[in-house]
């Protein structure tokens, strides 16, 4: 399987019009959001109906509460009907509200604006679930975490751009004006582009749909539970939102009172902030091989708490003065602060991408839309906390901003323990993605033998003590290790084997036998993947021994495929047995090329004996031991 680069899906038919259609919108919202802003800011004295910070505030408000109200009910229809036609019915409709907000703009109508704000945020919350569910459609699971980078860094590239082409706007003369042009422009240009999109077949045409948004609000956060593995990314997407209100919202303060910057160095801090997150996005496909990897969660997730206390440390106790924007970005003591908040947003992109991607693919295809659109309430849940937050940290108990971005980076760190506590997977696979890419340079050949769903069994010959964690990291599904027991016992490996549900086994006693059996064949009839390495020891001399009976019991017993799968590369290396006990000698090389190679699958109705297995794996490793 051929791994092409992530511009490669920039030229296809089935993703280009996609793209460009969502980033678009991101960037619609934000130019008409903040050009109101901004005016409502700066509006002379008797033109608002009410007070301006009320109304920035209640502003805030309306174009989020749509979010709670219809993203059920936009889940049940992504999952109904078309999901290419629901994004068109929703990119026309934001002509229709663009072109009422042209004639608000051209009248100065604040309240009409603020209505059509509300209306701006009901077309994002129904755009959203078919925007995320219609990826795994249109792409190939090894093009899922590709696009998600994608879509990621051009939704915050359009955010930033949207914001930068707002504020152009309305230091203009004619900004009324220019706004009513510009929104309606991009509207039809966003409907244009949906046009394109090919069609996204209803994944559950049989859904029944009723109007009854708290009703069927508890039932799609109710699905979104079913699911732990799922329920964790929704909550893991919905702390990254939290943490980007949290630090977006408090950027023009920090800028001018920590800082000592104007209106451009906000605008600074907000581009380092989303060309991070842009950045990050990529690298976290490129750090993935291209795959679902939720090892680099973590990796994400540290970079957060390292970058945020960072913020902190490095904020200058006396503020610099700048005279202009060149002198702010010139101040030799903000460049920590400007690498700090870059590395922050590659980090939230790390953090974020491998969650969207494990979401999707792992949601039922029939409910994906309407788990997506729970995903959305929560977010809309959690960056109404984070206001809150805001306002008691900052305003009630009058702790500074700096102060305000240690306290995230410490809560962060804890949401980081809570992660291993519930998912320690995560950090297991985080250790295996570590030792692919620090002490070996793997790659894979043909797993996408191994099946996406059901029980398999992987019969794999034994080099190293590393073979287990090589394997697990190997293939994004969990895979179950049958282990000799006193391997399983070692001091390190037992932890990994306990999170990894290993089954250990001691060959020299019947009923640990028998046990070990009963633990496999259940594995594999729960549709689980289960390894086997049926030499029962490590290799002496680097070539694969003779295979243990209790192979052919297992193969007998199970109804599932057989895979053989080999290991190439390993004999000479730290932890296998070449030149004597492993890991008790110096080693002879570091980064070696390991190879995981799968043959094709063996069905059970073959009858295959252990014998013909032993010589199929021998041929797939070759002279490579």
């Amino acid at each position: 399987m051929s791994v092409q680069p992530q511009s490669r899906l920039l030229t296809k038919q089935r993703f280009l019009p996609y793209f460009l259609t969502q980033a678009l919108g991101a960037f619609n919202d934000n130019v008409y959001k903040n050009i109101l802003l901004i005016l409502i800011a700066f509006s002379a004295p008797g033109t608002l109906p009410l007070d301006s910070d009320l109304i920035i505030n209640l502003a805030a408000g309306l174009f989020i509460l749509p979010f709670f109200l219809f993203s059920a009910s936009a889940g049940v229809l992504a999952d109904k009907y078309d999901k290419a036609q629901i994004m068109r019915i929703v990119k026309f409709a934001e002509i229709i509200i663009m072109a009422l907000a042209a004639i608000a703009f051209l009248t100065e109508s604040y309240m009409m604006l603020l209505i059509l704000l509300f209306l701006m945020g009901t077309q994002s919350a129904f755009f959203g679930p078919a925007k995320y569910a219609l990826l795994p459609q249109h792409l190939r699971k090894e093009e899922l975490v590709s696009g998600n980078a994608l879509v990621e860094t051009g939704t915050f590239l359009a955010i930033l751009l949207g914001t930068l082409l707002a504020g152009v706007i309305a230091n203009q003369q004619d900004a009324p004006l220019i706004a009513a042009i510009s929104v309606v422009s991009f509207a039809v240009l966003g409907y244009a582009t949906s046009r394109k999109i090919p069609e996204a077949k209803p994944s559950n045409p049989n859904l029944e749909f009723k109007w009854q948004p708290i009703t069927q609000t508890r039932h799609t956060l109710a699905i979104a539970k079913k699911d732990k593995t799922v329920f964790q990314c929704v909550l893991g997407i919905s702390w990254f939102w939290f943490l980007g209100a949290c630090y977006l919202t408090q950027f023009p303060n920090f800028a001018k009172i920590h800082l000592g910057g104007g209106a451009a160095s906000v605008s600074f801090l907000l581009a380092l902030f989303s060309i991070g997150i842009a950045t990050g996005s990529l690298l976290c496909d490129r750090l993935s091989g291209h795959r679902i990897e939720p090892g680099i969660v973590p990796l994400g997730s540290f970079g957060i708490t390292l970058f945020s206390a960072i913020l902190f440390f490095a904020s200058p106790d006396m503020v610099p003065v700048s005279n202009s924007f060149i002198e702010f970005i010139a101040q030799p003591e903000l460049f920590h602060i400007f690498i700090a908040l870059m590395l922050l947003g590659v980090s939230g992109g790390v953090f974020i991408v491998p969650l969207y991607a494990m979401m999707q693919s792992r949601a039922k295809e029939d409910e994906r839309a309407q788990i997506i659109a729970a995903n959305n309430i929560w977010n809309a849940l959690f960056m109404v906390a984070s206001a809150i937050l805001s306002i008691v940290f900052l305003s009630v108990l009058e702790f500074s901003i700096p102060q305000f971005f240690l306290f995230l980076s410490i809560t962060n760190f804890i949401v980081v323990i809570y992660l291993y506590v519930q998912v320690p997977d995560f950090f297991w696979r985080f250790l295996v993605w570590l030792v692919t890419h620090t002490m070996y340079r793997v790659k894979h050949k043909n797993l996408d033998n191994i099946p996406l769903q059901g029980g398999a069994l992987i019969v794999c010959n034994h080099v190293s003590y590393m073979d287990a964690l090589l394997l697990a990291g190997a293939y994004p599904r969990p895979i179950r290790f049958l282990m000799d027991k006193d391997i399983s016992s070692l001091p390190f490996i037992s932890v990994f084997c306990k999170a990894c549900k290993v089954i250990p086994v001691d060959p020299n006693e019947r009923r640990s036998v028998h046990r070990a059996f009963s633990q496999v064949t259940q594995y594999l009839e729960n549709g689980d993947i289960v390894c086997i390495f049926p030499e029962g020891q490590l290799t002496y001399d680097g070539e694969i021994g003779p295979f243990l009976r209790g192979i052919d019991i297992i193969i007998k017993r199970s109804s599932v495929p057989v895979i053989p799968v080999a290991l190439q590369g390993l004999w000479g290396s730290l932890f296998s047995r070449e030149r004597g006990s492993a890991l008790l000698k110096m080693p002879k090389r570091f980064w070696s090329k390991v190879t995981v190679v799968a043959g094709e699958p063996i069905s059970p109705s073959d009858n295959i004996h252990s014998s013909e297995l032993r010589e199929r794996i021998v041929a797939l490793r070759g002279n490579n031991p």
